[in-house]
């Protein structure tokens, strides 16, 4: 005997009702795929936070009725880091009362580890704003610059990844890599750069290159917020050529530096290029959340986190002129930028086979030592 399935009596009427939501949400989400993209993600980026902070998947039916939530890495994305930082740069420009500098400054210090015995004022009530305090100096013999090494470290940081360059591919931290052309822009003419025209047919890793039997290394340092936030030449080269990526202001933690893939490709960068001893030779400053400001000390027309900028465009300005040959020379251990809050630096440059770092992957390291030589 064959038993029918129609629901009866009160059953029905329980079977309608458990059906209107399903209805509803099935109409809602056609609404939303009618939608334009930036709409859509405005719309679905409430539901998602949602999705993901409430517990025992309180949302997860949502998903039977053809919802998805935006990734945890999109979600971030998603986030307007770039206004933030705006407006928390604007914050550090405030005038702090006098009274207020103390407490305010110390929490800080606290939180965040500063050593204020460097600093070449120690008084805190002297730092007018956050940023000052930021921006602080140190005594001159806090950080000494080590002689006898080719390379020494720009910046107070800790050492996130170190070595040759493979495969055009750069490592942001352990097993995470990104595209060393994708980061450096397309290669800048060789009359700028005094370099030897390489052929053709070499990929980007090798055009890099200039003379035989050398090889490009990198390395990675992450500034945490209580370092030091000032960086400066970490050897003598010749600056030729800047160029600015506006792009996004994402945290370079090493924890979101794991999560997102190329994300120094993503955020707002500001790339030197030149030459040194050995060849070609790179300093490029990443900017980061809260740290839209990236300054050069050099080049009053770089301006960073600008409110408007064309995703994936680059600015370039070249420091070699008619009245100018030779581009910006630098001295090892010469003050050359600085940074509001913690970010990251990464130099990329050409040395012999024989160049050999002395570091440590995770290690901390302060401006002034040792990276590597011959």
């Amino acid at each position: 005997m064959c038993q029918s399935n129609t629901l009866q009596g009160p059953d029905l009427h329980t079977g309608k009702w458990l059906q209107f939501p399903q209805l509803a949400l099935r109409r809602r989400l056609g609404q939303l795929s009618c939608m334009s993209r930036p709409a859509l993600k405005l719309r679905s980026w409430p539901l998602t936070i949602l999705y993901y902070l409430l517990p025992f998947g309180a949302l997860k039916p949502l998903t039977r009725v053809g919802w998805r939530p935006m990734s945890r890495v999109a979600l971030y994305k998603s986030v307007p880091t770039r206004l933030l930082s705006r407006a928390w740069g604007r914050l550090n420009q405030v005038e702090l009362p006098t009274w207020l500098r103390k407490p305010v400054y110390s929490l800080y210090i606290w939180t965040f580890g500063v050593n204020m015995k460097e600093a070449a004022v120690e008084d805190l009530h002297h730092y007018r704003n956050l940023s000052e305090f930021f921006r602080r100096k140190l005594k001159p013999q806090a950080r000494p610059v080590c002689c006898l090494h080719s390379v020494i470290s720009p910046s107070d940081g800790k050492i996130l990844n170190f070595g040759q360059v493979k495969n055009c591919e750069v490592e942001q931290v352990k097993g995470v890599t990104y595209s060393l052309e994708s980061f450096l822009g397309p290669r800048i003419s060789t009359e700028e750069l005094h370099f030897s025209q390489a052929p053709p047919g070499n990929s980007f890793q090798q055009q890099l290159v200039t003379k035989e039997g050398n090889e490009l290394y990198h390395c990675v340092i992450y500034l945490a917020p209580g370092d030091y936030h000032c960086f400066h030449s970490p050897t003598d080269w010749r600056v030729s050529h800047r160029r600015h990526f506006p792009g996004s202001l994402m945290s370079v933690n090493p924890g979101v530096a794991r999560w997102i893939k190329e994300l120094f490709c993503h955020n707002e960068r500001v790339v030197l290029t030149g030459d040194w001893k050995h060849g070609f030779f790179s300093l490029t400053a990443v900017g980061a959340t809260n740290v839209g400001s990236i300054r050069i000390y050099f080049d009053q027309d770089l301006h960073t986190n600008s409110p408007c900028y064309s995703k994936g465009s680059y600015n370039d300005f070249s420091f070699i002129s008619n009245n100018n040959k030779e581009g910006i020379p630098m001295r090892k251990g010469e003050h050359l930028g600085e940074f509001n809050l913690g970010s990251t630096i990464v130099l990329i440059f050409e040395a012999p086979k024989d160049f050999k770092f002395h570091l440590k992957a995770g290690q901390k390291i302060r401006f002034g030592e040792a990276l590597g030589s011959l």
